[in-house]
């Protein structure tokens, strides 16, 4: 089972030493195991040759296809998912339910073969500190990604005239991969047949899908100039000399660029498979333009101020210093500003629409399923920022709106219909994961040469953890994991409430819950409630006579629900209330903490059935206590929670 290891130690102390010890490589001649093996090719460009470190993409995808693993998440056609009987309500979620798999699929000429979509990544980052070592890993290797090859960058300082520098970059990195992808294109016509996880067999076409990437990647993919839009442009100039092409690229706002590295792949269109990227281009774009076009209009300090006022609640991060000074923004803008006055008396409702329309923009487009209405819900949260977005001219703030990922923000619609939701090419998964496979492997060599030991180091480790995973599934019986469904999950909500096994405090006595926890009217409030179940009079209940002086208190609730995708065990944390009184944690003084939240009144899912109240206890009365106060008609609740009601919402907004 430890083959080629001759024992279980010597198994576990390789997967040590490659894992979590030194870098050494000392146990090259155990690591045997066949893995997909890295190619060496030189790209040469501008008189200079560059090295390009790549594995071959077909025992890739073959590695991902047969692992068995991924067999019960495998999807082999395209489907079509709906709400309705009358199959009006389309629903979008992963790619095989998008338009794109649809329409490839419908090729004449090879019919009823395997689609596997092709997604690339590619992002440059900084492996070390100092002397410009930067590498562009490409494809993340963990779990269902695979690296799949370092390109390299380059100064090319020899050149300095800008225009042809930044040619000569742009072909550096398509010629670079026309090698990586080269095998794409006759697998892709006539297929290659590829056993998966379950053992069947099947004739598969690998097709170039979509490309991950921020901004600068997408440009440098495309060929479209800065602050263009990405149109499909034809290369058929080219067959009329350099120059004519030169010229064609220049009228369509578009590099020159010779070879693209997707020019030949079948069934590619690069304009298209560009996919959006919520991380960059709402996060970090419209978002942060959004505060910094908030703090021009009301003054930093302004929006600060307000932003300490809020209170604390479950998914919200408080910043006590504010959130002006942060590189990473929150999004809880809205309820900063509902109520600062605009300089000159302009109206702020524009204002407080315009970013409205691009909060709910932002959280619309990050719907894990889509439905044909919530895709128009989409569109018009868009619109409603652009009918208000003047607001931010009259002000002062903007001369336009001429930007790049704004414009990319009306693709989102199309973009989700084609390939499916935003969570199935987001440029976070590749980001989180530079450590692992550049900066890691980056600082495990000798700085000499580091691609040939970057590469040998992440071979080691890719043989370990595949060998890791072989152990794993022999030690457990070589048991088939249980097939599963890719049906869209029940869309309704259900939660369960959560609670310690035991109290927070075992023992608070009524005076501490008033003075502490500020539950002023707590013994009204409870003989109120006891009178109400124990069919007395309501005036009665200042005659009611508690059996104790003190109750167990917990600080917490929460509600959780079992992951609607399917993919993880166990309870996912909805929601949570806290109720803590002031206490020290170490040398600091933390404040008291009553949560805010929305109580529903009535049976139904009306929202105009909810009030807002805060949180000031949680408790449960005593079992011997229960039997004296209620009668055994009523089934009183295991927890209840003492609650200060706040002004009833207005029927309509201000």
């Amino acid at each position: 089972m430890y083959y080629p290891f001759t024992s279980k130690t010597e198994w576990e102390v390789v997967k040590w030493a490659k894992l979590c010890g030194s870098s050494s490589t000392a146990f090259l001649d155990l690591l045997s195991i066949d893995r997909v093996s890295i190619f060496l090719e030189q790209v040469v460009v501008a008189g200079e040759a560059f090295d390009v470190y790549y594995h071959n993409i077909i025992k890739c995808v073959k590695s991902l296809y047969s692992d068995p693993d991924f067999a019960r998440y495998l999807t082999f056609a395209p489907e079509q998912h709906h709400t309705d009987e009358d199959q009006m309500v389309h629903l979008f979620r992963d790619m095989h339910t998008g338009k794109w798999w649809w329409e490839t699929q419908l090729d004449e000429n090879c019919p009823g073969g395997t689609i596997v979509p092709i997604i690339i990544s590619s992002d440059k980052t900084q492996v070390m500190m100092f002397h410009n070592k930067t590498a562009y890993p490409r494809k993340p290797s963990c779990g269902a990604h695979i690296l799949l090859a370092y390109l390299p960058t380059t100064r090319l300082e020899h050149i300095t005239n800008k225009a042809s520098h930044c040619h000569t970059i742009a072909n550096l990195y398509h010629a670079c991969l026309c090698c990586v992808l080269a095998l794409l294109k006759p697998t892709g016509l006539d297929g290659v047949l590829m056993h998966s996880g379950d053992g069947a067999l099947r004739r598969c076409h690998p097709l170039f899908a979509s490309f991950v990437g921020n901004y600068t990647e997408q440009l440098l993919a495309t060929g479209i100039k800065f602050r263009e839009c990405l149109n499909p442009i034809s290369l058929a100039a080219l067959d009329h000399g350099n120059l004519a092409f030169v010229h064609a690229c220049a009228t369509a706002g578009v590099k020159p660029i010779i070879h693209p590295f997707w020019e030949d792949l079948p069934f590619a269109n690069i304009f298209q498979a560009i996919t959006p990227d919520v991380l960059h281009q709402l996060y970090q774009g419209l978002i942060k333009h959004l505060l910094g076009w908030l703090s021009a209009a009301f003054g930093a300090a302004e929006i600060d101020t307000h932003c300490r006022w809020l209170p604390p609640n479950h998914h919200i991060c408080l910043f006590t210093k504010g959130i002006t000074c942060l590189s990473h923004i929150c999004c809880f803008i809205l309820g900063i500003i509902i109520n600062i006055s605009l300089p000159n008396n302009l109206d702020a409702s524009r204002l407080l629409r315009s970013v409205q329309g691009l909060l709910d923009f932002l959280y619309l487009a990050q719907y894990p399923c889509h439905s044909s209405e919530t895709l128009h819900s989409l569109d018009e949260a868009l619109d409603l920022f652009h009918e208000n977005k003047e607001i931010f001219i009259q002000l002062g703030i903007q001369n336009n709106f001429n930007l790049p990922k704004l414009h990319a923000a009306h693709h989102y619609h199309l973009m989700i219909t084609l390939f499916g939701t935003t969570d199935n090419y987001n440029t976070k998964y590749t980001k989180c994961l530079h450590i692992d496979l550049a900066k890691d492997a980056y600082h495990a060599t000798n700085h000499k040469d580091e691609f040939i030991q970057m590469t040998h180091w992440l071979e080691q480790k890719e043989k370990i953890l595949q060998h890791l995973k072989y152990v794993t599934w022999h030690l457990a019986g070589g048991h088939q994991s249980e097939p599963y469904h890719s049906h869209p999950s029940d869309m309704t909500f259900r939660c369960e409430l959560v609670m310690t096994r035991h109290p927070s405090a075992k023992a608070v006595s009524i005076q501490k819950l008033v003075e502490d926890y500020g539950a002023t009217h707590f013994c009204e409030a409870l003989a109120h409630y006891i009178a109400c179940h124990s069919q007395a009079l309501e005036n009665l209940a200042g005659d009611i006579h508690f059996p104790f002086q003190s109750l167990p208190i917990f600080h917490k609730i929460k509600w959780c629900s079992i992951d609607t995708g399917g993919h993880s065990k166990g309870h996912v944390t909805l929601d949570s209330v806290h109720a803590k009184l002031q206490q020290w944690s170490g040398s600091r003084l933390v404040a008291r903490q009553s949560d805010t939240a929305l109580v529903r009144l009535g049976e139904d899912s009306n929202t105009n059935d909810l009030e807002g109240v805060q949180v000031q206890a949680i408790f449960a009365l005593p079992p011997k206590s229960i039997l004296l106060l209620f009668p055994p008609t009523f089934d009183v609740p295991p927890h209840l929670a003492y609650i200060e009601w706040f002004i009833p919402f207005p029927s309509a907004p201000d």
